[in-house]
């Protein structure tokens, strides 16, 4: 029998972890990518446990674990500085198995692709679904610059505002706006030789996070209601206008970015469910299935997941409809969940008027009090996951971490 073939329609994080996965499983696998080249638009990402232990399936988790620079304690924080819950590294690895890492974006994209056979990937290669084809007949149909490319399965992962998704689901609402617009920085850890409390904050309708990266960097985000769509003349300036006066660093890291690039990008989220992930002979993974707030810093991991659910699924000698069903099945009440658990936290941050803040602040310390253990067993739902089959390496006793 013929090697299937897989078209994947996007070259970040989802997509070429989907690729990985699919070659591991004797796909023939072609990635396209848009841009003309793999330039990541962003700075950092978070992985959480469950994102590693989906790497481990494609033999990347040890090498991400090795990555993780937080050591002691770090936690959430008032814009004055006071810590109203404190969470320990230690006690993340030892709970799910495995410490938080926080790496540039750069890096993971880096290792992902260099896992590819360097055939398989090709940039500056814009790409339209023109048909989705029929499991067990027609075959799906991708039109590109140098031609069709016939496909006996198409993965998009081409991000939140997917033309696949539209083509597949025309009736479906899209994502809509969450009210927040992003800063993002990586930026030169302003107190180096002393250890970087890993924190985030969290004031009236707005948030600041800083996380230490294994490179002695430091990523640096930030998030405010606004109207969709606004920017500013100069976004440093207008970081500092509303994060300046807030605790140590904050100050520091906004003058340690004062001449580097500052992303900023408005925040929107897939609240209405789609029906399905896939329809025809394709399927969505990562933003294009589920949007997400960046809240929980989820959905790079959602995404990973994803990639390996569907390669576990879809053998290639298996029928590809029962494999594409068995993946929506999986992956749809998974990330329902989380996307609106996201965006309730969202509503969380959003509160603006002083009593509601002085409510929240008060809950959220009254509770670390009262169970120190709060944070993780919040988070427990999430980062317990693991990836169907098996063995993992973050299970074996020599794990790095």
């Amino acid at each position: 029998m013929s090697q299937q073939h897989a078209v994947v329609l996007g070259g970040g994080i989802g997509g070429l972890a989907t690729a990985v996965a699919l070659h591991r499983r004797a796909w023939h696998v072609t990635v396209l990518e848009r841009a003309p080249s793999l330039d990541p638009v962003g700075a950092g990402i978070a992985l959480a446990p469950n994102g590693q232990r989906a790497l481990d399936v494609i033999g990347l988790g040890d090498e991400i674990r090795a990555r993780a620079a937080w050591q002691g304690p770090g936690g959430l924080r008032t814009p004055r500085g006071r810590w109203l819950t404190r969470l320990d590294a230690e006690a993340v690895t030892e709970r799910f198995g495995g410490p938080l890492v926080l790496l540039h974006r750069a890096d993971l994209i880096a290792r992902l692709a260099a896992a590819l056979p360097p055939d398989r990937l090709r940039t500056d290669s814009p790409a339209e679904l023109v048909a989705p084809g029929v499991p067990g007949a027609a075959r799906a149909v991708v039109r590109t610059p140098d031609g069709d490319l016939h496909a006996d399965l198409v993965v998009a992962a081409d991000g939140i505002r997917s033309a696949t998704r539209r083509a597949l689901f025309p009736e479906h609402p899209g994502p809509r706006y969450s009210g927040f617009t992003t800063w993002r920085f990586v930026a030169p850890d302003p107190t180096p030789g002393r250890p970087f409390a890993p924190h985030e904050t969290w004031g009236r309708g707005s948030l600041w996070g800083a996380h230490p990266l294994a490179d002695g960097r430091v990523y640096a985000y930030a998030a405010a209601l606004a109207p969709a769509g606004t920017t500013a003349p100069d976004e440093h300036a207008e970081l500092r206008r509303r994060f300046a006066d807030w605790h140590d660093p904050v100050p520091a890291l906004l003058g340690a970015a004062a001449r580097l690039p500052v992303l900023r990008h408005d925040v929107h989220h897939m609240t209405t469910p789609l029906p399905a992930f896939h329809r025809g002979r394709v399927v969505l993974v990562g933003d294009a299935a589920h949007a997400m707030a960046p809240m929980l810093a989820q959905g790079g991991n959602q995404a990973i997941e994803d990639g390996i659910v569907l390669a576990h699924h879809a053998d290639p000698a298996a029928d590809l409809r029962s494999a594409l069903a068995a993946y929506s099945a999986d992956r749809l009440p998974r990330t329902g969940a989380i996307v609106r658990k996201a965006a309730g936290a969202a509503r969380v941050v959003a509160l603006r008027s002083r009593p509601a803040v002085a409510l929240r602040t008060a809950a959220l310390a009254l509770t670390s009090r009262l169970m120190p253990d709060a944070m993780l067993r919040g988070f427990a739902a999430i980062a317990d996951w693991n990836p169907p089959g098996g063995p993992y390496a973050s299970e074996r006793p020599t794990r790095t971490s």
